[in-house]
């Protein structure tokens, strides 16, 4: 963060402040962004859209910003013309999938880029959206423009983007350590198993019975069986990287922790591959990345580590026993599984150091 005159953080001079706005911005999501773009030094934060706040303050419906800088604005209805009018350059998108290619569209159309945090335009292909999704694409005409928004795989296309699809908080934990053992060939592709736990702010900002404090406190499920939604993603990824179809078996599961997410991945080496290549490979993908934390061979990822960060941890194993490698990872599904990430790909579309609004541990 830099600190403005009279050394008060709130209060930051940028010389090319992005006039920014949230749409859907009440939700844990959404929450998690204004968190973030409130502190950013290079973000003039000009519309927040709810529609069961509008015309609350955020420092109303959040006393936590209070006395933050902007945190006196006021909530709008998300529609696409109040938020043009307000000079929005970009717009970042914290809305259910199907609602959000909607307002993406009417936004792109009235120039303003946009940041998707929904699942609307990860997938490349409409059929598979409709299968996973159980409707119809909304605008599948945008799906080859979208690009899949994870900084450290897709840097140059993400810069010159106008239209991101944010990742989902499971696919990043399970693509990042994966993607580069996929393209360096050293994984058999067929044996991919991914086990996530995830604390219960994935579910969203809603009244459901089964996410009641005394439904999940003290207790651990796996749901989503056999056929999590961002299966879809995680598989499409991985078998770009891999250069063939690469099908897996994800269980996610829920846990009693507000956020974070842990996942365990296993897969067997290639023949004649060592496992020391393992650590050589990441350590040559990810050295040059801030927020990839490597912990190295034995290394357990732990989610108290990376809560209200934008950090990832990886650490690894290999079980001679089986002839598998186990992949460990941890992040915060709000933080790195879902804004963080995204003000990332902000950062890189608009020439800001990458660590801009996401120095936090």
């Amino acid at each position: 963060m830099r600190i403005g005159k009279h050394g008060n953080p709130w209060h930051f001079h940028h010389v090319n402040r992005i006039k920014t706005a949230i749409v859907g911005a009440s939700g844990y999501t959404g929450m998690e962004l204004l968190r973030l773009l409130l502190i950013h030094p290079g973000v003039e934060l000009v519309a927040a859209t709810s529609r069961q706040e509008s015309g609350k303050s955020l420092a109303s419906v959040f006393p936590r910003f209070g006395n933050a800088k902007g945190a006196d604005l006021v909530f709008i209805a998300p529609d696409a013309d109040a938020i043009a009018a307000t000079g929005a350059q970009v717009a970042f998108l914290a809305l259910p999938h199907g609602v959000a290619a909607e307002i993406a569209r009417e936004l792109l159309e009235r120039g303003l880029k946009v940041i998707d945090l929904s699942a609307d335009f990860r997938l490349h292909d409409a059929a598979v959206y409709e299968e996973f999704y159980e409707h119809k694409h909304p605008a599948p005409d945008l799906l080859a423009e979208a690009i899949y928004g994870l900084p450290e795989i897709r840097s140059a296309e993400i810069k010159a983007a106008r239209l991101i699809a944010a990742p989902g908080c499971y696919p990043t934990s399970i693509l990042l350590p994966l993607l580069p053992l996929l393209r360096a060939k050293l994984i058999q592709t067929d044996s991919i198993i991914a086990n996530s736990m995830s604390g219960v702010s994935g579910a969203g900002r809603k009244a459901d019975l089964s996410l009641l404090f005394c439904e999940c406190n003290e207790s651990a499920r796996a749901y989503g069986i056999p056929k999590h939604r961002h299966l879809s993603e995680i598989e499409q990824e991985l078998s770009l990287a891999a250069g063939n179809q690469v099908t897996v078996s994800f269980i996610p599961h829920l846990i009693p922790v507000n956020s974070g997410i842990v996942t365990t991945t296993t897969a067997k080496l290639r023949d004649g591959v060592s496992p020391e290549a393992i650590g050589t490979t990441l350590m040559d993908a990810y050295s040059g990345s801030h927020f990839v934390r490597l912990l190295g061979r034995g290394g357990c990822a732990d989610t108290k580590n990376v809560t209200r960060t934008n950090f990832i941890d990886i650490g690894w194993q290999h079980d001679p026993r089986t002839g598998r490698i186990i992949l460990m990872s941890a992040e915060d599904n709000l933080g790195k599984g879902a804004g963080g990430q995204a003000v990332q790909c902000f950062n890189l579309m608009y020439g800001f150091d990458p660590t801009d609004g996401l120095q936090n541990f």
